[in-house]
């Protein structure tokens, strides 16, 4: 399941950044194509006006037999004419003068068409004789290099890159799965450790026939990572895979630097005994930078740990995330994350980080605590065009020492990401691509589209949606979206407080929906009920 979600996020993200790409490609070729059109006119046009004003700084003026003196150093001028003369000054009438400073170039000319045949086989030789011939030959070349320089580029069309680290590879199964399966991959690197498991990569590499796609290190994942970020040699990774035995918090410093300004970042947690469970919780805090969360939350808590330790990470180098999927499957959790360079969006962060007053031995209630607190002041303007903002302290605390719902105790936990878990455009991208992939390749597409769909679900936005783009389907989310909806409740658990029989979950939601509410369910544990309406209600 993992590896099937995988690829298909990849892909999805993946054709989605090769398209903007390309479409900033064809934009900044068409610019250049028309500035130099631009340029090639002035060019030909120069001779209508006497002493026109060249790109170079030089004049040209007109002789008297019609033709064009040019007084560029790289020309070779026939000057007879008593014009000519008389604005050289030193030259007497009838001499003919010959710039030596001509012959370092031409002798640069030769050399470069030693080197080139073809793009100078066409230009005349230089000989003395009028400008109007010279300037003939010098077209002539020019015209001949441009018509080489567009074949070139019509013979090799010009593709963006997509290069893809699967940093902890053990035997390469992921990074073949990639190189299969997502086509417009033109790099894909196999980095472990260990030399048996480089071993077993580079003999399944060969096995199926994917040397030309597949390059297998041996090396340390955070070394390769950190020469990655700081060689001027070495190219980020515009996808970086992290799935680690147990916690992939120490590898995140390095991902971060290494992949590219809007890339994604792929993170496996394993070790749901941690960041899913109040009895480590020192360890909890000491790895993710926050306490867990007790009780039925602790899963959807333990995304936002893990994702509050890597936004705090990202933060320190100017850098921005966003959640596109979250996801916590079985014993591990699994979130993809696009990094941007955004240092205005940063400023978002500590208004984005939440604590929660959690009432877990009574009746579950929750109160959201935000470190602080983002103000818009102006509608327009803005670093994003969306106004302007004023960050400040939040008003605490939000809640008592005792629920205000049962009386029992409450406890402290965070801080946490309380951001919104997913990215809705990307997940029904996701959904949009399903139906025609092949159930024998993804033996796990059923659960693959049931969790997607429910995580689609899960997301309850206040605000309006960014409208959808033609060149870009996974618009990215405003830097100051708040999740204000987090968690849920669980029908059966309050049943047992409130000492009555557990209705039905639909007869649950309907009740919440004929009341005005939004009702839907989390993917994180069954039965549950996630609403916008408040705990008194």
């Amino acid at each position: 399941f993992n590896r099937d979600l995988s690829v298909l996020a990849i892909k999805a993200f993946g054709e989605n950044l090769c398209a903007l790409r390309r479409a900033k490609h064809d934009g900044s070729k068409s610019k250049r194509g028309k500035e130099g059109k631009r340029k090639r006119e002035g060019n030909g046009n120069q001779d209508r006006v006497p002493g026109v004003q060249e790109s170079n700084g030089r004049k040209k003026k007109r002789g008297g037999d019609g033709d064009v003196v040019d007084f560029r150093p790289e020309v070779i001028v026939d000057a007879t004419a008593d014009q000519t003369a008389e604005v050289e000054g030193d030259i007497q009438p009838g001499a003919t003068t010959r710039d030596t400073r001509m012959d370092d170039t031409s002798e640069v000319i030769r050399d470069d068409a030693h080197q080139h045949p073809s793009q100078h086989e066409s230009i005349p030789a230089p000989t003395e004789g009028s400008a109007a011939n010279i300037a003939q030959a010098l077209t002539n070349g020019t015209a001949s290099k441009q018509v080489n320089t567009v074949e070139d580029a019509q013979a090799r069309p010009w593709k963006p890159k997509f290069r893809i680290l699967d940093a902890l590879s053990a035997t390469g199964l992921r990074a073949l799965r990639y190189a299969q399966e997502i086509p417009f991959a033109t790099s894909i690197t196999a980095n472990d450790l260990s030399d048996k498991a480089t071993e077993s990569i580079t003999l399944n590499i060969q096995h199926n026939g994917l040397g030309d796609r597949i390059t297998p290190t041996a090396s340390n994942a955070l070394a390769h990572m950190y020469l990655t970020a700081f060689s001027p040699s070495h190219e980020k990774y515009d996808v970086i895979d992290l799935d680690p035995y147990g916690t992939a918090v120490p590898f995140l410093d390095a991902a971060l630097q290494s992949v590219t300004d809007g890339g994604l970042l792929c993170v496996t947690c394993t070790d749901a005994g941690v960041w899913a469970s109040s009895g480590y919780l020192e360890k909890t805090y000491s790895l993710y930078g926050g306490l867990p969360l007790k009780g039925l939350h602790s899963h959807e808590a333990g995304l936002r740990l893990i994702l509050h330790s890597i936004a705090s990470t990202a933060a320190k180098y100017g850098l921005t995330i966003e959640p596109l999927l979250s996801l916590s499957i079985d014993f591990y959790a699994r979130v993809f994350v696009c990094v941007r360079r955004k240092p205005a969006d940063v400023k978002f962060l500590a208004g984005k980080t939440i604590t929660v007053y959690n009432c877990d031995t009574g009746c579950g209630a929750w109160t959201v605590q935000p470190l602080a607190r983002n103000a818009r002041q102006k509608t327009k303007g803005g670093p994003n065009g969306d106004g302007w903002w004023k960050h400040s302290f939040a008003q605490a605390p939000s809640a008592n020492t005792h629920c205000e719902h049962c009386g029992f105790k409450t406890h402290l936990a965070g801080p946490m990401y309380g951001g919104p878990l997913h990215n809705p455009a990307f997940i029904e991208r996701l959904l949009d691509a399903l139906p025609s992939l092949d159930k024998t390749t993804y033996a796990t597409l059923d659960r693959v589209e049931g969790m997607l769909t429910t995580a689609l679900e899960e997301t309850l936005f206040d605000d309006p949606l960014p409208a959808a783009d033609p060149k870009d389907t996974i618009p990215m989310m405003p830097p100051h979206t708040l999740d204000n909806h987090p968690f849920f409740f669980h029908p059966s658990a309050l049943a047992k407080v409130i000492h009555c029989q557990s209705p039905p979950e639909a007869a649950v939601k309907g009740a919440l929906r004929t009341a005005g509410y939004r009702a839907t369910r989390s993917h994180t544990k069954p039965g549950t009920v996630k609403t916008d309406a408040p705990w008194t209600v």
